[in-house]
């Protein structure tokens, strides 16, 4: 329905310009909050009517009647009518809302995609430091990061996937030491070990392979072991490769990849961090007070002023933030998505602020509002009516693998999508288990299957839906139940469209409980098998329309389509 579609807009367009030059450029066709008010509105009426100086019900009459002129509208609108202050509501003849099913059937997996647009954005997740397993916080970023690279591909953006850690620092300290006890036999509990150890069970398994002088191999890098439990530098790089190794396990479990590795301590050692430094100093927004460098970061609307260089020389982690977006935008990067948890909200001004003081030395031009940013909250994990807490493996709290070894990828994928990123979600264990229509992934995924199922008893054996059924006659697609399915189908592509624009992957989710919503009902309307071959054929390409658009929306997700369950 998408020609359909912009032929009609194309010919409101043109007498909305006849009416008031200019006007054209607002044409809209939008999808009434009541079905039964027809397929489409048009809602132009109202803010034409002041430059008009007439009643918005009679622009609307004008309109309509230039409308029934047009050669599109005597194509597919079958009835249109006025409502409330001035609203047009149309209603499509039967083949204008089959035109969908031939256009999903002919572009397949491309049904809703958008040509390359020569554009370029980087897109960091995940991004957890090597100090231990990923959370299910992780889970729920990952599957953002990834929902998000595909709904931004979707739309013809060229993806960069970007995983940032922090290789250095106190935690990575703190691992170290925690691995370097184990080795020696101190535990948790005993009296030389300290407080703010790593408690988790997976510190020993650490301990143990330095022991066995062990090699890890991790994307990013490799280490073997000297197994000397006085060698702190060994046991610093055997541990974090180590845990970067366990970090690719979880997210190979998850079907989620990376462009690329970026290490914060290359942002030292390459002097970027020293750069951006005096480049904030030498924008004049930075003084020293109580042995600190200060960045006057309220010049650039923030609550305060930040500390950039602390009195013991460390410097504050936003620095080298800052000295990370710089990359970022020298790499060519101009748009760019962070995906973090809502615990990173006030690093967003003082990152801006610190980019700004930096760009205005540099003679870059960043605009005020890069980076962009997705937050998200945590996740609660309930099981058998109680909120899991602890892993024994991670000491601490509930892992992404723990998660996905409960349920399975694609029920965490699904779930952790379902809710707006910054909106709190409880992790239902034992929802994610069941086969039953309250399980949303089930009854998606159960809706794919039950067409195949379909598919399989109608077409011959090895004969590809798409193709056997992309030509067949589909005037008896005229049931309520199958305009219905046809209208929700051609909803695809905007809804797609709308979701990457606002990285709105939970969007997807929406729509495809709609979509099942819509064929569990057709399904029930009407049988599909029937002994009138050319309703047969119809009813089969309809639904075999049906399924390519849900796989569609699953791959958007990462979720899988089964064709059995």
């Amino acid at each position: 329905m998408q020609r359909v579609k912009a032929q009609l807009l194309a010919d409101l367009a043109t007498c909305l310009d006849q009416l008031h030059p200019g006007a054209g450029a607002q044409a809209a066709l939008e999808s009434p909050k009541v079905a039964a008010h027809g397929d489409w509105a048009i809602t132009a009426a109202m803010p034409l009517a002041k430059p008009l100086k007439l009643p918005p019900r009679a622009v609307a009459e004008q309109l309509i009647a230039a409308l029934t002129a047009c050669e599109g509208f005597k194509a597919w609108v079958e009835h249109t009518e006025i409502a409330g202050p001035g609203f047009i509501n149309l209603r499509l003849k039967p083949s204008a809302k089959q035109h969908v099913v031939r256009e999903v059937l002919a572009q397949g997996e491309a049904y809703g995609l958008q040509a390359p647009r020569g554009e370029r954005v980087l897109v960091e997740f995940v991004s957890a430091n090597p100090t231990g397993p990923l959370h299910v916080g992780h889970g729920r970023q990952a599957a953002l990061g990834d929902a998000i690279c595909n709904l931004l591909q979707s739309q013809g953006w060229q993806v960069h996937r970007e995983f940032y850690y922090n290789d250095a620092g106190v935690q990575i300290d703190t691992l170290a030491r925690s691995t370097q006890l184990r080795a020696q036999g101190v535990k948790p509990g005993d009296p030389q070990w300290p407080e703010a150890a790593y408690n988790g069970d997976y510190i020993q398994d650490i301990a143990n392979d330095f022991l066995a002088k062990q090699t890890v191999q991790a994307d990013d890098r490799a280490f073997t072991a000297s197994g000397d439990v006085n060698d702190l530098d060994g046991i610093r790089q055997f541990a974090v490769a180590y845990l970067r190794h366990e970090q690719d396990l979880d997210l190979q479990a998850f079907a989620v990849r990376f462009d690329q590795y970026y290490l914060e301590s290359s942002l030292y050692t390459s002097g970027q961090v020293e750069e951006a430094v005096n480049a904030m100093k030498a924008s004049g927004h930075t003084y020293e007070q109580d042995g600190a460098l200060w960045l006057r970061s309220t010049d650039f609307g923030d609550d305060k002023d930040r500390v950039m260089r602390k009195s013991d020389g460390g410097y504050t982690y936003f620095v080298p933030d800052v000295a990370y977006h710089l990359s970022k935008w020298r790499r060519g990067f101009t748009k760019v998505v962070n995906i973090q948890g809502t615990d990173h909200h006030g690093t967003i001004a003082r990152v801006r602020a610190g980019l700004q003081a930096a760009a205005k030395t540099l003679s870059l031009a960043v605009p005020t509002d890069y980076p962009g940013y997705v937050l998200h909250t945590m996740v609660r994990v309930m099981r058998g009516g109680q909120e899991v807490k602890i892993s024994k493996r991670a000491g601490s709290y509930v892992t992404l693998r723990d998660l996905i070894e409960w349920t399975s990828k694609d029920a965490v994928r699904f779930f952790l999508l379902s809710r707006k990123p910054d909106t709190e979600y409880v992790f239902d264990v034992d929802l994610a288990v069941q086969k039953n229509n309250d399980n949303p992934v089930y009854y998606v995924q159960y809706a794919h299957a039950r067409i195949g199922s379909v598919l399989r008893q109608g077409l011959p054996e090895g004969v590809q839906a798409n193709t056997a059924l992309a030509e067949v006659d589909l005037s008896p697609l005229d049931s309520p139940a199958a305009q219905a399915l046809m209208l929700e189908l051609a909803k695809y592509p905007d809804m797609l469209r709308e979701a990457a624009a606002d990285v709105a992957p939970h969007d997807v989710t929406f729509y495809l409980r709609n979509l099942a919503a819509a064929y569990h009902s057709y399904y029930d309307a009407e049988r599909i098998l029937v002994d009138n071959a050319q309703v047969q054929s119809a009813r089969l390409a309809l639904v075999a329309a049906t399924a390519q658009v849900l796989r569609n929306g699953l791959a958007m997700l990462g979720v899988s389509a089964p064709d059995r369950m």
